[in-house]
């Protein structure tokens, strides 16, 4: 009998459990508003009945070889905590993966979601045809995983592959982290608003952009990435410091790790089309490993299925 496993990622806003085969196929899957604001306990609850639900629909067709969740936050991998997490308030060193084993009474094997997701690109995705994986997750902030020797690499502490948090301008805007001039500051949709903001505070906007921001109580980076693709000139300028700042990084990652395919996913990754030309120029300009032997970077291909993917693949 061929095996499926249970994926699952658990984010601030939605869960998402799928069923997905040994060959990558996915057979089913459910999504459900998280609810946070109820609690953990009635989360995990919900959670495990949707397991439950996807892990027994399949059953007479399929081994279940386990399940897997993505998480966002720092995990205790030993002892299965989460540490703290940004987006799930109070579960402060809450052992959830005790709690979810307990009530569908099998093995879970937790991991941090970007992790989770690089997991899943070097599986099915974009990075599946290389060794070694960087992944970048361009969202709100900026994440990242890295898969070494087909593993994930996770560090002394668990903490590995803050990628958001390398410093790309020393002098730069401050970060939520503490530090100046951190990528997350420039490549994040946040950091793509705080750029559109400088400008129009600066009175150097364009009159495209003006009448974007006065249009909408509050800017988005999509408006933006829309103006930047039918040319605005401060758009299009926001959109080319993205490029330069992730192609900063992306060259010292290069230089330092000498990997074979870099992939960006996560929602800000939507908009390749504005930034890639930049950040290429930049790679090519900063690191002489990849002028003399070009690596893969490619945006993401299974997108924000990444970590569900991911999850999966934990539990095989």
């Amino acid at each position: 009998m061929e095996r499926f496993a249970v994926g699952v990622d658990l984010g601030g806003t939605n869960l998402r459990v799928a069923a997905i085969d040994e060959k990558g196929k996915l057979v089913d899957q459910i999504s459900i508003p998280t609810h946070k604001e109820k609690g953990r306990d009635d989360v995990i609850d919900r959670l495990s009945s949707e397991i439950l639900r996807v892990a027994q629909r399949w059953a007479s067709s399929y081994s279940l070889a386990g399940i897997g969740v993505g998480i966002p936050g720092i995990i205790n991998m030993k002892e299965g905590l989460l540490v703290m997490s940004p987006n799930l308030p109070g579960w402060e060193n809450f052992n959830i993966r005790a709690q979810i084993s307990q009530r569908v009474n099998s093995p879970i094997f937790l991991e941090n979601d970007a992790n989770a997701a690089a997991l899943g690109e070097k599986w099915m995705g974009s990075g599946k045809d290389g060794n070694d994986l960087c992944f970048l997750t361009l969202g709100t902030g900026v994440g990242g995983g890295l898969i070494l020797n087909g593993k994930i690499w996770h560090g002394k502490i668990g903490m590995a592959a803050e990628l958001g948090h390398v410093t790309v301008y020393p002098e730069g805007r401050p970060c939520n982290c503490g530090n100046c001039g951190c990528l997350e500051a420039y490549a994040s949709a946040t950091g793509v608003v705080r750029s559109a903001e400088e400008l129009l505070d600066a009175g150097k906007a364009s009159e495209g952009l003006k009448r974007e921001a006065a249009l909408q109580s509050q800017l988005n980076s999509a408006a933006i990435y829309r103006l930047a693709m039918a040319g605005d000139p401060s758009s299009v300028e926001i959109y080319q410091g993205v490029g330069r700042a992730l192609g900063i990084a992306i060259a010292g990652f290069i230089n330092i790790l000498d990997m074979d395919t870099f992939v960006l996913g996560g929602n800000a990754a939507d908009a390749w089309d504005a930034f890639a030309n930049a950040m290429f120029e930049e790679v090519n300009k900063r690191s002489y490993i990849y002028a003399r032997d070009p690596r893969r970077i490619l945006k993401s291909s299974l997108g924000n299925q990444a970590g569900i993917y991911g999850a999966a693949c934990l539990a095989f």
